[in-house]
């Protein structure tokens, strides 16, 4: 089988899981969905994914716990039965293995944990091909761009640092491509996670480009190693919104919008660019809702 069906196949199987958190799974059932037999399942699982499925379905379940554990008032007893464990006993070393807290603690205290977050393989795939496929004709069609002020007041901000790293691709080789799954778990969060290009007042020696989010000035929980909480200062954001695109062309959604930036003149609206205000940012690109990118302006 070549490598485009294996990842439709284990995609497909993904979604299936996805679907069944909550009831039993196993590699028979995921074989039969599939017209595959367990150990050909088993086998192209692990090779796509880098998990066998039982190891994949265990984390997808203790994060979608730990979720439900940081936003709903239920007992740990539930939160594990609901997720097909057959202990509380066994779900406690199993959260704890993981996360490194007990189910109970994190539900008192919610500091900042790992979650399981995987890709779609198939759909990651698709994208990835696109781009060496239009390699030189991204951009060459220009759309709709909508564009709004809003204000950021002063807040913290949970981050990690890079090396050198001025964009997305270069941060993940220097420090992964995790990060989300913390910073997706922190409850206190005033928005999504963002990815920021830093001022140079706020770079540290550190790289331009980092991941983080914004959370309250109150916000005093304990900080996840290698992370940093620093205060951001408020500031007046330009936000730039793409149209919505089909998520294979991602990266010619960021282009368009970044090539309307280029042309764009904030004075025509009473504004300028105000690079040192705070950082430039942009949100996890989502086709259903277009690219979005702000940057920082002060009145002229």
């Amino acid at each position: 089988m070549d490598k485009t069906n294996s990842m439709r196949i284990v995609q497909m199987l993904q979604d299936y899981i996805e679907e069944n958190l909550q009831n039993s799974i196993t590699l028979k059932q995921l074989a039969d969905y599939s017209n595959y037999s367990p150990w050909h399942i088993g086998h192209m699982f692990k090779e796509v994914v880098g998990k066998s499925p039982y190891e994949y379905i265990r984390l997808r379940r203790l994060t979608m716990a730990a979720l439900v554990m940081r936003d709903e008032n239920k007992k740990v007893i539930d939160v594990a039965l609901d997720f097909v464990f057959d202990s509380q006993e066994g779900f406690t070393r199993a959260f704890t293995r993981e996360f490194g807290i007990s189910p109970y603690k994190y539900h008192k205290q919610t500091p900042p944990i790992k979650l399981f977050l995987p890709n779609k393989v198939y759909d990651t795939f698709k994208a990835i091909n696109y781009i060496y496929q239009n390699e030189g004709r991204i951009g060459e069609v220009m759309k709709t761009v909508f564009v709004q002020i809003i204000e950021r007041p002063e807040r913290k901000c949970l981050i990690k640092r890079g090396i050198k790293a001025t964009e997305y691709f270069e941060y993940c080789e220097e420090v992964g491509c995790d990060i989300w799954n913390v910073l997706t778990s922190v409850k206190e969060a005033l928005y999504e996670p963002i990815g920021m290009w830093m001022p140079e007042n706020l770079r540290n020696n550190a790289s331009e480009y980092v991941q983080g989010v914004e959370l309250p000035l109150d916000y005093d929980k304990t900080i996840p190693d290698g992370y940093e909480l620093i205060v951001l200062p408020p500031c007046t954001m330009m936000i730039f919104q793409g149209e919505p695109y089909d998520d294979e062309k991602f990266s010619v959604a960021i282009d368009e919008v970044w090539k309307h930036i280029d042309k764009f003149n904030p004075e025509l609206y009473g504004y300028k660019w105000a690079p040192e205000n705070g950082p430039r940012f942009q949100l996890a690109p989502m086709g259903y809702r277009g690219y979005i990118e702000a940057r920082p302006v002060q009145k002229c």
